[in-house]
């Protein structure tokens, strides 16, 4: 026998079963259950201060909304395709444990605002978590940066040796991009903090209800002020999809590096054993699989900001069943983006570093070429000029072996009898990196003040 809908008065017939199916949304809208009993609970209690419901209606709609909530805490409901959604299969089981009064719950509102409450809270209870775990990478970067500041590195353009840098100014690179990541979370929680509820459909109520009072009750800072933007706007979820994106095109840039650095030609790092694997056929492998992982699942949140850009972009105001399609790329992308952090921080914070070999890449490699260069300017000789000169030295250095620390004082004395021993000090990878000292640069000094600022940062923020 068919299962007669809550709105199914109007229908002659219902569809058949794979019909229902494809049009519910309860295999994957059940995680918002706790939202769900959240927004019931402030709308009945506003509902009974305006007097819309009797006290005695509105009590026995909270009693029963509070034993759901305890039932679903201990794992205890069970939800059915035939309801759809979780608002029917909630009120589905409200009306098993109070009768009929559980409909009256319905007053005064729609699935429509009711399902984009859900969702701003879903948003709005996970960004803080999101934040905090963004903060616990940072704060290992930073606890690694100051390990190594004086830890000489290539420094690359075209993924060619450019300058040496200190691996703790590395290190800050990548603190700083997360810092814009928690910057952009941030921001996303203001158009997360709007609430739908009391749109009803799509054109408000004519029931006297108090949606500033539903607001406070739910902790949000403000209602929607147009009652169609309220239930189709959907900005907040693409925004933090981009944050999200965006966090994990982070991630991967730094897994790509990490991926490289621990391969036999660079040897720069070494992971931990719980973050790499083995080979079935190959006993000396270590793979860097949990790199190659989150490097791999920004694809897939690329993938849910996409798909979602695409659904909303020709659909009319107000609420479209299309919107059911809202959902699990967002569930999804909180699921992919809380562990690739996790696994980023404590793959961070065990990896050992080859300093020596670090150290050793700077050596022959003629990324001083621009301390020469530099050198040269301080003597006179014109920018331009001797970026040539150099450049030929170079050249030279390549066809015979020799560096440009190798090059007698006579030689470079035939360029300008003005250079010195003097020279030799300068074109030191070390001495190279610490002299770097403009604002923000390599140079130690200029790293400290970066991480100092960065523990000042993340300080404001401990809990």
């Amino acid at each position: 026998m068919a299962v007669k809908r809550m709105w199914g008065g109007r229908f002659e017939a219902t569809g058949a079963k794979w019909v229902e199916e494809f049009g519910a949304s309860i295999t994957f809208d059940q995680q918002m259950a706790e939202e769900d009993l959240e927004g019931s609970l402030a709308h009945v209690t506003m509902l009974k201060k305006t007097k819309i419901l009797s006290a005695s209606d509105a009590d026995q709609i909270i009693a029963g909304l509070r034993k759901l909530q305890k039932q679903l805490e201990a794992g205890e409901l069970t939800f059915t395709v035939e309801n759809e959604d979780i608002h029917m299969n909630l009120e589905a089981l409200l009306t098993k444990e109070i009768g009929p009064v559980a409909g009256k719950l319905h007053t005064a509102r729609s699935r429509n605002d009711q399902v984009a409450t859900d969702l701003h809270l879903y948003v709005k209870h996970r960004l803080p978590h999101v934040i905090w775990a963004i903060r616990d990478l940072q704060r290992v970067l930073v606890e690694k940066a100051e390990e190594n500041v004086e830890t000489i590195m290539p420094g690359y353009t075209h993924l060619q040796h450019a300058q040496p840098i200190s691996y703790g100014h590395y290190l800050m690179a990548y603190f700083q991009m997360l810092q814009r990541d928690v910057e952009r979370f941030e921001f996303n929680k203001h158009h997360t903090d709007l609430m739908p509820l009391g749109a009803a459909a799509l054109a408000g109520t004519t029931f006297p209800i108090d949606r500033k009072l539903t607001a406070q009750l739910l902790d949000f800072q403000a209602p929607y002020a147009n009652s169609l933007d309220a239930v189709s706007d959907r900005d907040f979820v693409l925004e933090f999809l981009a944050n999200a994106a965006i966090l994990m095109t982070h991630l991967s840039r730094l897994c790509e590096e990490i991926i490289l650095w621990c391969s036999y030609e660079f040897g720069y790092l070494e992971l931990d054993d719980q973050y790499a694997t083995g080979s079935s056929i190959m006993p000396q492998k270590k793979n860097p699989d949990m790199a190659e992982l989150v490097r791999g699942k920004t694809g897939r949140i690329n993938g849910h900001l996409l798909g979602l850009l695409t659904t909303i972009k020709g659909l009319p105001l107000a609420y479209n069943k299309d919107l059911q399609e809202d959902k699990e790329g967002l569930f999804d992308a909180v699921k992919t983006i809380m562990p690739s952090l996790k696994v980023m921080t404590g793959m961070l914070a065990t990896a050992r570093v080859n300093k020596a070999k670090m150290a050793q890449a700077t050596e022959r490699d003629f990324s001083n070429a621009t301390e020469l260069a530099d050198y040269l300017a301080t003597k006179g000789v014109p920018f331009r000029q001797a970026h040539a000169i150099v450049g030929q030295l170079v050249l030279e250095g390549l066809k015979t072996g020799t560096t440009l620390q190798e090059i007698p004082l006579a030689k470079y004395q035939e360029i300008d009898p003005a250079i010195g021993e003097d020279v030799y000090h300068d074109l030191q990878s070390k001495v190279a990196v610490e002299r770097r000292n403009s604002l923000g640069g390599t140079g130690f000094t200029q790293v400290r003040h970066q991480i100092e600022v960065a523990k000042h940062l993340l300080s404001q923020h401990d809990d």
